[in-house]
């Protein structure tokens, strides 16, 4: 029995050849999920992965812990395991531990307390283009545009601030905004300041010099 002999070019036309008849042109754009938060006066603080929780339950220490989100929105507790937590309250989080705790413990008393504040992505806000520090940012209640371009460290030389654009979901809807960044940074007019939310993209172009 004769063996064929493949060369290394031919096996790289020939694993090329493969990985090129399954590829795609294209990728779906990703979705931008609107925030739970729709007006300044209504914000909670939603668990997201990475936050670390505290679960109380009223003379049950063996139950107790504090447990750290898994990327997958879930934890593992002493008696539920995969527990979803992204996206609930502290307060919503309890109320689902204690109906779960139910089927072992008799009326249990749940509390939730949050640390490390990372939060659901749908909940961060991110600036991108020609800031200082382009990033994403965890939403603080009551958030401005000023306390925004704060925390970024302001807008670089280079940039278009009187032509940066909110995006926000407004009703399933993306909506643009204009905003305007020098007049607020740069010659302190304060009525050029606007309430920020969660889920916000700030858009900071660079100028056509």
């Amino acid at each position: 029995m004769m063996k064929t002999k493949i060369t290394p070019v031919a096996c790289m036309f020939l694993l090329s050849s493969l990985i090129g008849g399954c590829s795609t042109s294209t990728l779906p754009a990703a979705t931008i999920r609107a925030s739970l938060t729709t007006t300044v006066d209504d914000y909670n603080y939603l668990i997201g992965p990475g936050d670390r929780l505290t679960i109380f339950v009223w003379r049950n220490p063996e139950v107790s812990g504090s447990f750290t989100v898994r990327p997958d929105g879930k934890i593992t507790t002493s008696l539920v395991e995969d527990l979803e937590v992204t996206g609930r309250t502290p307060t919503q989080l309890a109320r689902e531990v204690e109906k779960e705790l139910s089927k072992y413990i008799r009326d249990p008393i749940v509390t939730v307390s949050v640390g490390g504040f990372v939060g659901p992505f749908s909940e961060q806000v991110r600036v991108i283009g020609e800031a200082t520090n382009p990033r994403a940012i965890n939403y603080k209640e009551d958030m401005s545009l000023l306390d925004l371009m704060i925390q970024v460290g302001g807008i670089t030389q280079y940039a278009d601030g009187d032509g940066a654009k909110l995006i926000r979901i407004v009703d399933g809807k993306q909506m643009e905004y204009s905003v305007f960044l020098e007049q607020l940074i740069k010659d302190g007019d304060i009525s050029a300041n606007v309430d920020i939310l969660p889920g916000d993209i700030l858009i900071v172009p660079e100028a056509w010099f």
